[in-house]
């Protein structure tokens, strides 16, 4: 009787290790995946809030600065035989808003990598974009100075070029989010030289 005793002592004390372990693990991994669904709710916070903002900067800056006075009001002969490339009114601002979400977007995936902490140039970047890309719209369709919008122009392009520099060090796809944005600054820059001279 005592052999069979000592045999279910050993099997009770090897199987209580055990159903601890599982029990123990079903917490560690139920625990895990609360943690993850509450640093996926940050992250989705997060996200929302960085393309939230310049984004409604963009919108509040064409709603209160995006009327046609600069683009169109150097001259009555200039608005007839301006040139057939030049986009509408609607789309240069639908596109300046687009732009903003993607360098939102962009900065939001560098900030995700721990890139601004790291590297504070890539934030002042950054910013420096944010705010000459927020200047353009007033110095040329409220101030109706296209010498000045093309410093402005100018700026973002620099600051864009940059951005793209130091976004792809952290983050290749943010820094390749950023080549559309270099696009339209260029593009806007042409513009710009086109509202000088005609």
């Amino acid at each position: 009787m005592n052999s069979q005793n000592v045999k279910r002592l050993t099997r009770e004390t090897v199987d209580e290790p055990s159903t601890n372990l599982g029990k123990n693990n079903s917490k560690n991994v139920r625990f895990r995946r609360e943690k993850r669904a509450a640093m996926a709710q940050r992250g989705i916070r997060s996200l929302l809030i960085a393309v939230a903002i310049p984004l409604s900067l963009a919108l509040c800056n064409v709603f209160f600065f995006g009327s046609a006075e600069g683009y169109g009001a150097v001259s009555t002969s200039w608005r007839i035989s301006k040139p057939f490339w030049f986009p509408p009114l609607w789309a240069l601002h639908m596109t300046c808003v687009a732009s903003s979400f993607l360098m939102a977007l962009s900065a939001w995936l560098v900030w995700a990598d721990g890139g601004f902490h790291r590297n504070p140039t890539a934030l002042y970047l950054y910013l420096a974009q944010l705010c000459s890309s927020l200047a353009w719209d007033p110095v040329v369709f409220r101030m109706a100075a296209p010498w000045v919008g093309l410093l402005v122009c100018s700026a973002t392009f620099g600051a864009l070029v940059g951005c793209s520099r130091q976004f792809k060090e952290v983050n290749p796809i943010a820094g390749n989010l950023v080549m559309p944005c270099l696009a339209w600054a260029s593009f806007l820059a042409i513009v710009n030289l086109n509202l000088l001279f005609l």
